[in-house]
């Protein structure tokens, strides 16, 4: 593989010198700059062997360095050849700054606009302007070297009737046009694959994981909107399910779309729109409102039909998760030590024995032991996958798609009989956990006035964790949707009855043991004696939180109250599914605890 990557770093190199640039950016993003990517759109992982979900590369005619955040950096060295690219750290050295340092002022670099958002490429364009000139270049040349290069996946529309989504397109449409009057917009482009799904009530199966058909959209202030898809992959019924007001183009035909705006007021979301067609629209003449996807916020704040499909997938969903904790409980009591590899896709025969569980909701974390320390830790990257560790712990983050809704869910799992330091790590997280889930919160709160719910006994101790407490959840789409979030950073966003976070406190020690307790909330509101709305959470997650890696000690009666009162939630939620052993050891897992 280092021969073939360094053949390929030669061939961008050649094309470099033949064009006259200094430099060429590779970033880990398709044009829809999404955190899923199709096979079809993998460039970095084809320059450098890099298989991570984030990272970027930068070659120049004499040097090459990849970036990758703090979740790779064991990764990257094991992939990547270390006498081709240079190792970078992405937040600490970012390729632009390494690309300033490592070439002459005045220096040429190639960026390909579809790949970067408008924000990134005018604010890199500001920081650079008197050290190096960005070049938008028309054609990708991976896309021409790329001989063996994937057909992308382009499946048939699937339409989602009310019984799932609860709104028409016609209704939703009508929505998004009120807020483009409201800001003064005439049109938006709509490029992130949820927001056009959620529009027009549609999925599909284009990308791993996320359920949604690569295609591009515009909305009118008159509600109609432009749906850039070949029309070949929508049923017949379309048209009709759509509503009137939907006309459906062909993908190339969106250049030409974006010309038609010129004069036009048009909405675009800087962060998200890749910079090329911000770059159409400006040179047709459009003037740019930059604004927020207005999708985001209806999409988040489901509605009683989506909330009503969220709690009964996570019933099916939990069933499974529920099944496979029984089922390792029973492979280690016989001695069985089974793979990180083995114990995913057993979760997965699982998860499909539900018939509408179409997909995983992201990758499966199966860590045993010390791999749990990384909490991005993926065993298919790793030479061949850990064994389970007797007196440790075995953390699993998995979730499942289902038309219904989308789950994400980890639990820690004990491993024979981990030590009394592994136990009060995972009180202190449990503890934070349920503080969260507690919480009680006036109209307005943001998710970043939350987050020292879930780490305040973590941070008695002097303990905390590298990432963020939640994120939202989509129905049947993204298992990580904006804008909401909780977290240390700000997030201005106010959390908003009917949207679902998760809740994730966490606590890592390297190369010894990781913990992660998680479950998807619901944003309700909570009746009170007081004279203002109230917010709350209503746990979804329906499965057992483990009580042998519990220091009772360490609880207080509220706290073991909230988790009596969850676990019985559980089992009159579950054991209808069950029955011989594995509904004894729902009981067993499940029992009331006290002092």
């Amino acid at each position: 593989m280092q021969a073939v990557i360094s053949q390929r770093v030669e061939q961008i190199r050649q094309w470099l010198a033949e064009n006259q640039y200094d430099a060429l950016l590779i970033p880990h993003e398709d044009e829809y700059l999404g955190e899923y990517i199709p096979a079809h759109s993998e460039r970095l992982l084809w320059a450098t062997g890099f298989t991570g979900s984030a990272g970027m590369a930068v070659i120049t005619p004499d040097k090459a360095a990849v970036f990758v955040d703090g979740r790779y950096v064991v990764q990257v060295r094991k992939q990547v050849p270390g006498d081709v690219f240079e190792y970078c750290h992405l937040i600490d050295e970012p390729p632009v700054t390494w690309t300033q340092e490592n070439l002459a002022a005045g220096s040429t670099v190639a960026v390909d606009a579809r790949l970067h958002s408008s924000a990134w490429l005018a604010r890199t364009c500001e920081n650079v302007a008197d050290k190096l000139n960005i070049i938008s270049i028309d054609a990708n040349p991976i896309d021409t070297l790329w001989h063996d290069r994937p057909a992308p996946t382009l499946s048939s529309a699937k339409l989602m009737g009310l019984d799932f989504v609860g709104q028409s397109s016609t209704d939703k449409r009508a929505l998004i046009a009120a807020e483009l009057k409201k800001q003064g917009a005439e049109a938006a482009l709509l490029t992130q694959l949820d927001s056009i799904a959620w529009i027009l009530n549609v999925r599909g199966s284009d990308v791993p994981s996320l359920p949604i058909l690569l295609s591009t959209a515009i909305i009118h202030a008159d509600a109609s909107i432009d749906f850039y898809i070949d029309p070949a992959r929508l049923p017949q019924d379309f048209a009709t399910h759509a509503g009137e007001g939907v006309r459906v183009e062909a993908p190339d035909a969106l250049e030409t779309g974006l010309q038609a705006l010129t004069a036009r007021k048009v909405l675009v979301d800087p962060t998200s729109s890749n910079a090329w067609a911000s770059q159409v629209l400006l040179a047709a003449g459009a003037e740019l409102i930059d604004a927020a996807d207005p999708c985001l916020l209806p999409k988040a704040a489901k509605n009683p039909t989506e909330i009503a499909g969220m709690k009964a997938c996570h019933i099916r969903d939990g069933v499974a998760i529920t099944k496979f904790l029984a089922w390792v409980d029973r492979q280690v009591a016989a001695g069985n030590l089974l793979d990180e590899g083995t114990l995913s896709d057993r979760l997965w025969q699982f998860r499909i024995e539900d018939s509408s569980c179409t997909d995983v909701s992201f990758d499966t974390i199966s860590a045993a032991g010390g791999n749990a320390a990384m909490c991005h830790y993926n065993h298919q990257n790793q030479p061949q996958p850990s064994v389970l560790e007797m007196d440790n712990v075995y953390l699993v983050d998995s979730g499942g798609q289902y038309p219904d809704g989308t789950t994400d869910i980890t639990r820690t799992i004990a491993i024979g009989q981990p030590s009394d330091e592994v136990k009060t790590a995972f009180t202190l997280v449990l503890k934070g956990h349920i503080a969260l889930a507690s919480a009680r919160f006036p109209k307005g709160t943001t998710g970043s006035q939350l987050d020292a719910l879930a780490r305040q006994h973590l941070w008695a101790h002097g303990f905390d964790y590298d990432h963020g407490t939640g994120h939202g959840v989509g129905h049947f789409l993204s298992v990580h949707e904006g804008p909401q979030r909780i977290a240390k950073v700000y997030n201005p966003t106010a959390l908003l009855a009917g949207m679902v976070l998760s809740n994730e406190p966490g606590y890592y020690r390297a190369d010894a043991f990781g913990i992660r307790i998680e479950n998807l909330e619901l944003v309700v509101e909570v009746p009170t004696q007081g004279d203002m709305t109230v917010l709350g959470f209503e746990s979804l997650t329906r499965a057992p939180i483990d009580q042998r890696l519990i220091d009772l000690s360490l609880m207080n009666d509220i706290e073991l109250a909230w988790l009596n009162n969850y676990h019985q939630t559980v089992l009159a939620a579950l054991s209808p599914s069950f029955d011989g052993e594995d509904l004894v050891w729902l009981e067993h897992a499940t029992k009331p605890l006290s002092r």
